[in-house]
């Protein structure tokens, strides 16, 4: 079970992008919050896939620092399918929204547990690296406007961008383009690691609606993500999973879900 002792004073520097990330959606239009799909994601399904089972919980356990929980996680998500590639890849993601100390952190385990996993004598997939080129200079934060505004539904404005223009340009640039220019994870899994991981920390419950409406934007149905907050009921801590309830009945309302 998580034991969430942190503060929210004590969230890393890097959660900035986070904040930027939710002050994003919530400047978008109810009819970009009722617009739950993307033609660039597998269409949704009724229940998530094992290996899509697995992501929140490791992003969730990642985002406590909860070592002997994600250890469990990450061993049953390898054992769900998921490869090396795509599970260090949720981890590397996850930087931007719980800082680089605790991805660091959650990536050392990661190799523990494939190094342990190979003693075993299990081979766990490798997969792959990112396909796709990765911009640079104005072709990078082309590719990254268009993303953000797939995902937000709109394109993106409001006064907290007004105020500091540059957390929208790093947004662009390194979050929407950097990032999710990587095709070594798709997007529905991203969302389904960052729901994980904002479910987990307190204080950010207005960025964890934002990315409910997010996950219905890129093909998640509303049972995938009802599903998501079963099993961090089951495997997390009850205020996590009444933290993602609450965002997921927030995010559905708009949309008559």
């Amino acid at each position: 079970m998580i034991t969430d002792t942190r503060n929210s004073t004590a969230l890393p520097t890097l959660m900035a992008l986070c904040l930027g990330v939710g002050a994003m959606f919530s400047v978008t239009t109810q009819a970009a919050e009722a617009s739950p799909t993307m033609t660039s994601t597998p269409a949704s399904a009724a229940s998530l896939s094992s290996q899509q089972q697995a992501i929140p919980l490791i992003a969730a356990f990642m985002a406590t620092s909860d070592m002997p929980n994600l250890n469990t996680a990450l061993n049953q998500g390898l054992d769900a399918g998921l490869t090396i590639s795509e599970t260090r890849e949720v981890l590397v993601q996850l930087y931007a929204y719980v800082g680089f100390p605790r991805s660091l952190n959650a990536l050392n385990e990661l190799m523990t547990v494939v190094q342990a996993r190979k003693q075993r004598g299990l081979d766990d997939a490798p997969g792959r690296e990112p396909n796709r080129a990765i911009p640079v200079g104005d072709e990078l934060l082309a590719a990254g406007m268009a993303n953000q505004t797939k995902i937000s539904g709109a394109p993106v404005k409001g006064p907290v961008f007004e105020f500091a223009p540059v957390i929208n340009r790093f947004l662009q640039t390194h979050l929407f383009g950097d990032i999710f220019e990587r095709d070594n994870l798709d997007w529905q899994s991203r969302e389904l690691a960052t729901v994980g991981a904002l479910a987990a920390t307190p204080g950010v419950e207005s960025q964890l609606r934002s990315h409910m409406a997010a996950s219905l934007r890129v093909g998640l149905s509303a049972a995938q993500l009802r599903q998501v907050t079963e099993l961090l009921e089951k495997h997390g801590d009850t205020q996590t999973a009444k933290r993602a309830s609450a965002a997921l009945t927030l995010a559905l309302a708009p949309a008559g879900k």
